[in-house]
Protein backbone atom coordinates (compact mmCIF):
# COMPACT_ATOMS: atom_id res chain seq x y z
CA UNK A 1 0.00 0.00 0.00
CA UNK A 2 1.20 3.04 -0.66
CA UNK A 3 2.63 6.62 2.04
CA UNK A 4 1.05 9.86 2.55
CA UNK A 5 4.35 11.48 3.60
CA UNK A 6 3.02 15.18 4.51
CA UNK A 7 4.03 17.81 1.99
CA UNK A 8 5.67 20.07 5.17
CA UNK A 9 7.62 17.64 5.64
CA UNK A 10 9.12 16.63 1.92
CA UNK A 11 9.46 19.99 1.29
CA UNK A 12 11.90 20.22 4.06
CA UNK A 13 13.66 16.93 2.91
CA UNK A 14 17.16 17.05 1.57
CA UNK A 15 17.56 18.33 -1.77
CA UNK A 16 18.26 15.65 -4.65
CA UNK A 17 16.64 12.72 -2.46
CA UNK A 18 13.95 10.59 -3.92
CA UNK A 19 10.23 10.49 -2.68
CA UNK A 20 7.43 8.51 -2.99
CA UNK A 21 3.85 10.02 -1.58
CA UNK A 22 0.44 10.13 -2.18
CA UNK A 23 -0.90 13.50 -3.12
CA UNK A 24 -4.00 15.25 -4.26
CA UNK A 25 -3.85 17.71 -7.48
CA UNK A 26 -4.68 21.19 -6.14
CA UNK A 27 -4.84 22.77 -9.71
CA UNK A 28 -2.66 23.16 -13.44
CA UNK A 29 -2.41 26.30 -15.23
CA UNK A 30 -0.52 26.40 -18.66
CA UNK A 31 2.66 29.07 -18.64
CA UNK A 32 5.01 30.31 -20.63
CA UNK A 33 8.29 30.42 -19.85
CA UNK A 34 9.97 34.02 -20.42
CA UNK A 35 13.39 32.46 -21.02
CA UNK A 36 12.49 30.78 -23.96
CA UNK A 37 9.02 30.98 -24.42
CA UNK A 38 8.37 27.68 -24.63
CA UNK A 39 4.68 26.30 -22.79
CA UNK A 40 4.84 24.26 -19.47
CA UNK A 41 2.50 23.01 -16.69
CA UNK A 42 2.73 24.52 -13.25
CA UNK A 43 0.90 21.91 -11.06
CA UNK A 44 0.05 22.27 -7.01
CA UNK A 45 -0.03 19.34 -5.75
CA UNK A 46 -0.09 18.34 -1.96
CA UNK A 47 -2.79 17.29 1.02
CA UNK A 48 -4.30 18.54 4.36
CA UNK A 49 -0.55 19.89 5.55
CA UNK A 50 0.91 22.32 2.55
CA UNK A 51 0.64 22.60 -1.48
CA UNK A 52 3.54 22.71 -3.52
CA UNK A 53 4.47 23.50 -7.45
CA UNK A 54 5.63 20.86 -9.84
CA UNK A 55 7.22 22.33 -13.31
CA UNK A 56 6.05 20.09 -16.47
CA UNK A 57 8.12 20.87 -19.12
CA UNK A 58 6.76 20.00 -23.12
CA UNK A 59 9.20 17.38 -23.12
CA UNK A 60 8.33 15.83 -19.70
CA UNK A 61 6.37 12.06 -20.34
CA UNK A 62 3.98 13.14 -17.76
CA UNK A 63 3.23 16.46 -19.84
CA UNK A 64 -0.25 15.29 -21.38
CA UNK A 65 -1.18 13.41 -17.76
CA UNK A 66 -1.43 16.42 -15.94
CA UNK A 67 -2.50 18.57 -18.41
CA UNK A 68 -5.57 16.38 -18.51
CA UNK A 69 -5.73 15.49 -14.85
CA UNK A 70 -8.58 17.02 -12.94
CA UNK A 71 -8.29 19.05 -9.44
CA UNK A 72 -8.80 16.87 -6.82
CA UNK A 73 -7.36 13.67 -8.39
CA UNK A 74 -5.28 11.70 -5.85
CA UNK A 75 -1.88 10.57 -7.74
CA UNK A 76 1.30 8.28 -7.06
CA UNK A 77 3.80 10.60 -6.92
CA UNK A 78 7.45 9.62 -7.06
CA UNK A 79 10.21 11.92 -7.99
CA UNK A 80 13.96 13.58 -6.70
CA UNK A 81 14.08 16.47 -4.14
CA UNK A 82 15.03 19.98 -5.97
CA UNK A 83 14.33 23.63 -5.61
CA UNK A 84 13.20 26.17 -8.71
CA UNK A 85 14.24 30.23 -8.26
CA UNK A 86 14.10 28.58 -4.25
CA UNK A 87 10.89 27.05 -3.55
CA UNK A 88 10.50 23.67 -3.38
CA UNK A 89 9.60 21.72 -7.30
CA UNK A 90 10.72 18.16 -7.57
CA UNK A 91 11.57 16.47 -10.57
CA UNK A 92 8.89 14.02 -11.42
CA UNK A 93 9.46 10.40 -12.20
CA UNK A 94 6.17 8.63 -12.01
CA UNK A 95 2.57 10.15 -11.46
CA UNK A 96 0.03 7.75 -11.57
CA UNK A 97 -3.68 8.48 -10.75
CA UNK A 98 -5.36 5.70 -8.08
CA UNK A 99 -8.34 3.69 -8.71
CA UNK A 100 -11.36 4.33 -6.66
CA UNK A 101 -10.88 1.27 -4.79
CA UNK A 102 -6.91 2.22 -4.14
CA UNK A 103 -7.91 5.56 -2.52
CA UNK A 104 -11.12 3.45 -0.70
CA UNK A 105 -8.67 0.62 0.67
CA UNK A 106 -6.35 3.46 1.51
CA UNK A 107 -8.52 5.72 3.10
CA UNK A 108 -6.28 8.78 1.57
CA UNK A 109 -8.87 11.24 2.21
CA UNK A 110 -8.58 12.07 5.84
CA UNK A 111 -4.98 12.92 4.85
CA UNK A 112 -5.43 14.56 1.96
CA UNK A 113 -8.57 17.41 2.27
CA UNK A 114 -7.88 20.26 3.88
CA UNK A 115 -10.72 21.07 6.73
CA UNK A 116 -11.48 23.99 9.02
CA UNK A 117 -9.33 23.09 12.64
CA UNK A 118 -12.20 24.22 14.90
CA UNK A 119 -14.85 22.02 14.62
CA UNK A 120 -17.97 22.37 12.36
CA UNK A 121 -20.50 21.71 15.39
CA UNK A 122 -18.31 24.51 17.68
CA UNK A 123 -18.37 26.90 14.81
CA UNK A 124 -22.47 26.54 13.95
CA UNK A 125 -22.60 27.24 17.49
CA UNK A 126 -21.02 30.21 17.51
CA UNK A 127 -22.49 31.51 14.44
CA UNK A 128 -26.14 30.88 15.86
CA UNK A 129 -24.78 32.54 19.05
CA UNK A 130 -24.49 35.57 17.16
CA UNK A 131 -27.77 35.83 15.40
CA UNK A 132 -29.08 35.65 18.26
CA UNK A 133 -27.57 38.81 19.46
CA UNK A 134 -29.73 41.06 16.18
CA UNK A 135 -31.86 42.36 18.10
CA UNK A 136 -34.18 43.57 15.25
CA UNK A 137 -36.51 40.50 14.98
CA UNK A 138 -37.00 41.44 11.24
CA UNK A 139 -33.74 41.10 10.29
CA UNK A 140 -32.55 38.36 13.06
CA UNK A 141 -35.47 36.28 11.14
CA UNK A 142 -33.85 36.82 7.60
CA UNK A 143 -30.29 36.38 8.74
CA UNK A 144 -31.75 32.90 10.05
CA UNK A 145 -33.76 32.12 6.32
CA UNK A 146 -30.73 32.88 4.71
CA UNK A 147 -28.40 30.60 6.88
CA UNK A 148 -31.53 27.43 7.44
CA UNK A 149 -31.92 27.66 3.47
CA UNK A 150 -28.33 26.91 3.00
CA UNK A 151 -28.31 24.52 5.12
CA UNK A 152 -25.53 21.79 4.84
CA UNK A 153 -23.77 24.06 1.79
CA UNK A 154 -22.90 26.81 4.28
CA UNK A 155 -21.27 24.75 6.39
CA UNK A 156 -18.52 22.87 4.39
CA UNK A 157 -18.04 24.68 1.35
CA UNK A 158 -14.86 26.84 1.48
CA UNK A 159 -14.04 30.18 1.46
CA UNK A 160 -11.94 29.87 -1.72
CA UNK A 161 -10.28 27.79 -4.36
CA UNK A 162 -6.64 28.93 -3.64
CA UNK A 163 -6.54 32.55 -1.42
CA UNK A 164 -7.98 32.31 2.08
CA UNK A 165 -9.64 29.31 3.85
CA UNK A 166 -9.95 27.19 0.79
CA UNK A 167 -10.71 24.45 2.41
CA UNK A 168 -13.36 22.40 3.97
CA UNK A 169 -16.28 24.36 5.89
CA UNK A 170 -13.40 27.21 4.92
CA UNK A 171 -16.61 29.35 4.49
CA UNK A 172 -18.40 28.51 7.85
CA UNK A 173 -14.86 29.32 9.63
CA UNK A 174 -14.18 32.50 7.80
CA UNK A 175 -17.69 33.80 8.41
CA UNK A 176 -17.36 33.01 12.45
CA UNK A 177 -13.78 34.62 12.87
CA UNK A 178 -15.00 38.18 11.04
CA UNK A 179 -17.79 37.88 13.32
CA UNK A 180 -15.96 37.34 16.18
CA UNK A 181 -13.69 40.00 15.11
CA UNK A 182 -16.90 42.55 14.49
CA UNK A 183 -18.19 41.88 17.77
CA UNK A 184 -14.80 42.60 19.03
CA UNK A 185 -14.23 46.18 17.46
CA UNK A 186 -17.89 47.13 17.38
CA UNK A 187 -17.75 49.02 20.64
CA UNK A 188 -14.77 50.76 19.70
CA UNK A 189 -17.47 52.44 16.99
CA UNK A 190 -20.57 53.15 18.32
CA UNK A 191 -22.07 55.34 15.56
CA UNK A 192 -21.89 51.87 13.51
CA UNK A 193 -25.57 49.98 13.88
CA UNK A 194 -24.53 46.22 15.84
CA UNK A 195 -27.45 44.21 14.44
CA UNK A 196 -26.74 45.71 10.57
CA UNK A 197 -22.75 44.54 11.05
CA UNK A 198 -23.38 41.77 12.53
CA UNK A 199 -26.44 40.39 10.12
CA UNK A 200 -23.70 42.02 7.23
CA UNK A 201 -20.71 39.75 8.72
CA UNK A 202 -23.05 36.52 8.82
CA UNK A 203 -24.33 37.12 5.38
CA UNK A 204 -21.84 38.84 2.78
CA UNK A 205 -20.06 35.75 1.51
CA UNK A 206 -23.29 33.46 1.61
CA UNK A 207 -22.91 33.50 -2.56
CA UNK A 208 -19.87 31.05 -2.09
CA UNK A 209 -22.14 28.43 -1.79
CA UNK A 210 -23.21 29.02 -5.63
CA UNK A 211 -19.94 30.67 -6.94
CA UNK A 212 -18.14 27.25 -5.94
CA UNK A 213 -18.74 23.27 -6.99
CA UNK A 214 -19.10 20.11 -4.92
CA UNK A 215 -15.52 19.00 -6.31
CA UNK A 216 -13.23 18.09 -3.18
CA UNK A 217 -11.01 20.91 -4.79
CA UNK A 218 -12.95 23.80 -5.54
CA UNK A 219 -13.76 25.06 -8.77
CA UNK A 220 -15.94 27.93 -9.84
CA UNK A 221 -19.35 27.04 -11.19
CA UNK A 222 -20.87 29.08 -14.00
CA UNK A 223 -22.86 31.28 -11.92
CA UNK A 224 -19.73 31.60 -10.31
CA UNK A 225 -17.67 32.94 -13.05
CA UNK A 226 -20.65 35.10 -14.79
CA UNK A 227 -22.06 36.53 -11.81
CA UNK A 228 -19.54 36.26 -8.81
CA UNK A 229 -20.54 35.38 -4.72
CA UNK A 230 -21.61 39.42 -4.44
CA UNK A 231 -23.97 39.46 -7.08
CA UNK A 232 -25.19 35.93 -6.16
CA UNK A 233 -25.25 36.31 -2.39
CA UNK A 234 -27.44 39.71 -2.79
CA UNK A 235 -29.95 38.12 -5.10
CA UNK A 236 -30.33 34.83 -2.09
CA UNK A 237 -30.45 37.98 0.37
CA UNK A 238 -33.01 39.93 -0.99
CA UNK A 239 -35.33 36.70 -2.14
CA UNK A 240 -35.37 35.85 1.68
CA UNK A 241 -35.54 39.66 3.63
CA UNK A 242 -38.65 40.19 1.46
CA UNK A 243 -40.57 37.32 2.14
CA UNK A 244 -39.08 38.06 6.00
CA UNK A 245 -41.02 41.81 5.18
CA UNK A 246 -37.45 43.23 6.15
CA UNK A 247 -38.31 47.50 6.31
CA UNK A 248 -37.22 49.13 2.67
CA UNK A 249 -34.13 50.98 4.80
CA UNK A 250 -33.00 47.68 6.26
CA UNK A 251 -33.25 45.73 3.08
CA UNK A 252 -31.06 48.60 1.06
CA UNK A 253 -28.69 49.03 3.53
CA UNK A 254 -28.18 45.20 4.00
CA UNK A 255 -27.99 44.92 0.34
CA UNK A 256 -25.12 47.77 0.18
CA UNK A 257 -23.22 45.71 2.34
CA UNK A 258 -23.11 42.81 0.27
CA UNK A 259 -22.46 44.59 -3.02
CA UNK A 260 -19.25 46.85 -1.55
CA UNK A 261 -17.41 44.19 0.81
CA UNK A 262 -15.01 43.50 -2.00
CA UNK A 263 -14.19 47.73 -1.48
CA UNK A 264 -12.38 48.02 -4.23
CA UNK A 265 -12.96 47.85 -8.07
CA UNK A 266 -9.55 45.85 -8.61
CA UNK A 267 -10.92 43.19 -6.03
CA UNK A 268 -14.62 43.00 -7.70
CA UNK A 269 -16.26 45.07 -5.60
CA UNK A 270 -19.79 46.10 -7.27
CA UNK A 271 -19.82 49.90 -5.26
CA UNK A 272 -18.01 51.07 -3.16
CA UNK A 273 -18.85 51.25 0.62
CA UNK A 274 -21.24 53.99 1.44
CA UNK A 275 -22.69 53.44 4.65
CA UNK A 276 -20.50 53.01 8.37
CA UNK A 277 -22.01 49.25 8.32
CA UNK A 278 -20.57 48.73 4.82
CA UNK A 279 -17.18 50.05 5.53
CA UNK A 280 -16.98 47.94 8.88
CA UNK A 281 -17.64 44.76 7.24
CA UNK A 282 -15.63 45.74 4.33
CA UNK A 283 -12.56 46.38 6.27
CA UNK A 284 -13.11 43.65 8.96
CA UNK A 285 -13.75 40.87 6.22
CA UNK A 286 -10.66 41.91 4.73
CA UNK A 287 -8.79 41.59 8.23
CA UNK A 288 -9.77 37.64 8.73
CA UNK A 289 -8.87 37.04 5.08
CA UNK A 290 -5.55 38.53 4.96
CA UNK A 291 -4.91 36.71 8.10
CA UNK A 292 -6.53 34.02 7.19
CA UNK A 293 -4.15 33.86 4.88
CA UNK A 294 -0.90 34.22 7.03
CA UNK A 295 -2.05 31.72 9.46
CA UNK A 296 -2.00 29.07 6.52
CA UNK A 297 1.03 30.07 5.75
CA UNK A 298 2.60 29.38 9.36
CA UNK A 299 1.02 26.30 9.28
CA UNK A 300 2.14 24.91 5.91
CA UNK A 301 5.47 26.20 5.76
CA UNK A 302 8.19 23.60 6.52
CA UNK A 303 9.64 24.44 10.11
CA UNK A 304 13.01 24.62 8.05
CA UNK A 305 12.45 27.65 6.26
CA UNK A 306 13.15 31.07 7.70
CA UNK A 307 10.48 32.64 5.57
CA UNK A 308 7.42 31.16 3.79
CA UNK A 309 6.99 31.26 0.02
CA UNK A 310 5.45 34.77 -1.44
CA UNK A 311 1.76 34.35 -1.20
CA UNK A 312 0.06 36.60 -4.20
CA UNK A 313 -2.95 37.44 -1.99
CA UNK A 314 -0.33 39.13 0.40
CA UNK A 315 1.95 40.07 -2.12
CA UNK A 316 4.57 39.44 0.18
CA UNK A 317 6.90 36.06 2.22
CA UNK A 318 5.88 35.54 6.06
CA UNK A 319 9.06 35.17 8.78
CA UNK A 320 8.08 31.70 10.14
CA UNK A 321 10.70 31.36 12.82
CA UNK A 322 9.52 31.40 16.03
CA UNK A 323 9.84 34.79 18.76
CA UNK A 324 12.09 33.95 21.17
CA UNK A 325 11.45 35.39 24.24
CA UNK A 326 13.75 35.29 27.26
Amino acid sequence: MYDVIPAIDLKSAPNGSRFSTVAMIFGVECKISPKNNSEYLDVKVGDKTSNFSCKIFGSSPFYNFFKTAKQGAIIILEGIVKQFNGAFSPDISVAKELSAKEISDGNFEQFLIPCAEEGRTTLKAALDGAIGTIADETLRKTVVGVISELGDCFEIKPAGTMMHHAYKSGLLEHTVHAVRAGQALLPLYPFVDHDLAIAGLILHDVGKVVEYGDELVAQRTKAGILQGHLVIGYKIVRRVALQKKLSDDLLERLEHILLSHHDLPEFGTVVRPATPEAFFVALVDNLDAKMGMVEQLLKTTSPANVFSEKHFGLDSRILVEKILHE
